[in-house]
């Protein structure tokens, strides 16, 4: 917060010497007329059967709403200022099972029949129930990390030279989750030329992560109880093997869940830095294309403490009920989970490599053909391709509906193993879908509306635009998913 208000006081202070040196200037059109505000607002949601957290397996069920205001403030003719500020809620099953265990259920304890008219000589039974501990990989937990806020504020800064060839911009962000926070320094050059029908630009982002680690329960308090199943959490708890059988938790007659590989995470920093270049061309009144091309280099600790790893060289261990352990992996497993072998480990660096076009077409006063293509690469061994298409029908003068398509492939990161399969002997594993291979399709439908006079007015402010889209995601992988955004743009009177 003390960055973003520099970078104000900065900017404040900067047009003010700017405006007192331009005073005599000839008049120049402003980059940015009057203040604006754009209200946006998303909601997400999704299900699968692959949940990071429960190592490859089970529910994937969230919810996400993200509202978030952008302000744009003219400073002067050259100069803007921008703050962004969001946050975004969330509610995942997956999440949740960073601690299982405190799931509880109420199953019958016993009944007794008692008498209710004595008179009449009826009766009724009634059922006494308790509430049983009952951890399962396929439904939400109600620990703290059930539910979770981020928040994020970023304030960005651009100066436009006085022929508008140039651009010059920078911004400061910091954003906060429950188990990090992060610091992001960005900055930028565009040049336009060639009577600004052709732009290039190059852009740096620099993003200083530091982990606030949170741990599987089972793995954080086998370490803090010395490695010992018989202290903190684990006391009274008995412990199953694959055949439903309870352990000796001591190891005198039995083997026990030991979960040698693992230990607590000693580099806490995640850090990201890219370059971004990119070029665009008008080829005539109808056409545009651009290219892009960003190297993106990460360092620190990359992998994700809260997600589980199970080795198929390696016992299974279980906690609840052993009658559902030949039902682990399907949705009738409602009382048992099973004890992680480790966390998720991967690599300290990571290099991306994205290259990507866009070409946009106008075909007629009610058509326009918008295209968008990017491969990707990185020394993980993912290979993806992204391929879009939008095409907006214009229907009146201030009513444009947007359906849309996207395509996605990509291939499995080298680390990558489903539920069971990773070996105990590799240096880095994971169960993490998101780093599987598979690919995705996305439909897309919404509307737009536009009034460049803002004649519909709310509290001083004009209302200049309105979007609304709807999409409808699907993986090879069964996650389904559905995503609503919304947008509305004032201008200040």
């Amino acid at each position: 917060m003390k960055a973003t208000y520099k970078l104000i006081v900065f900017a404040i202070l900067y047009s003010s010497i700017t405006f007192a040196q331009n005073q005599t200037n000839t008049y120049k059109k402003r980059v940015l007329e009057t203040a604006e505000a754009d209200f946006l607002t998303s909601y997400y949601n999704q299900d699968g059967d692959n949940a990071s957290v429960t190592g490859g397996i089970g529910s994937e069920k969230l919810n996400d709403f993200t509202p978030t205001v952008v302000v744009s403030v003219p400073l002067n003719d050259d100069d803007v200022l921008t703050i962004d500020a969001g946050i975004s809620t969330y509610s995942s099953a997956s999440s949740s099972n960073l601690n299982p265990f405190d799931r509880t259920i109420k199953v019958p304890k016993s009944s007794t029949t008692v008498i209710t008219s004595a008179s009449k000589g009826t009766t009724k039974k009634v059922t006494n129930y308790a509430y049983v501990t009952a951890p399962t990989p396929w439904a939400a937990s109600s620990g703290a990390s059930r539910a979770d806020i981020w928040g994020n504020i970023t304030g960005s800064y651009a100066h436009s030279s006085d022929n508008r060839n140039t651009i010059v911009d920078g911004d400061i962000s910091v954003s906060h989750e429950f188990d990090y926070n992060s610091l992001g320094i960005g900055g930028g050059l565009t040049k336009l030329f060639n009577d600004k029908n052709t732009t290039l630009g190059l852009s740096a982002n620099v993003y200083l992560d530091k982990w606030n680690p949170k741990y599987p329960t089972e793995l954080h308090w086998y370490l803090q109880g010395n490695k010992s199943l018989n202290s903190n959490y684990f006391q009274g708890v008995p412990i199953y093997n694959q055949n439903g059988v309870a352990i000796d938790k001591t190891g005198n007659t039995t083997p026990v869940w030991n979960p040698v590989n693992y230990s607590y995470i000693q580099n806490k920093s995640r850090n990201s830095y890219s370059v971004s270049f990119s070029f665009a061309q008008i080829l005539n009144k109808n056409a545009q294309f651009s290219l892009f091309f960003d190297v993106v280099k990460q360092q620190g600790w990359l992998s994700n403490p809260m997600q589980r790893v199970y080795f198929s060289d390696v016992a299974n261990y279980y906690i609840g009920d052993p009658a559902s352990i030949p039902n682990y992996t399907s949705r009738s497993n409602k009382n048992v989970f099973q004890l992680a072998d480790d966390m998720e480990r991967l690599p300290s660096s990571r290099l991306k490599l994205p290259i990507g076009m866009n070409f946009n077409y106008y075909l007629n006063e009610t058509f326009v053909l918008r295209t968008y293509y990017r491969f990707y690469t990185d020394d993980w061994g993912i290979k993806s391709n992204t391929a879009n298409i939008e095409i907006p029908i214009k229907i009146s003068p201030k009513w444009t509906l947007y359906p849309s398509y996207r395509y996605y492939n990509q291939t499995a990161a080298d680390y990558f193993a489903p539920y069971e399969q990773n070996l105990s002997t590799s240096t880095f594993y994971t169960s993490d879908y998101d780093l599987s291979k598979f690919n995705a399709n996305q439909y897309g439908f919404g509307f737009g509306y536009t009034d460049i006079f803002a004649s519909w007015h709310l509290w001083g402010l004009g209302l200049k635009n309105i979007d609304l889209k709807y999409y409808n995601y699907k993986r090879s992988t069964g996650l389904k998913a559905s995503i609503i955004t919304a947008g509305f743009k004032f201008v200040l009177d």
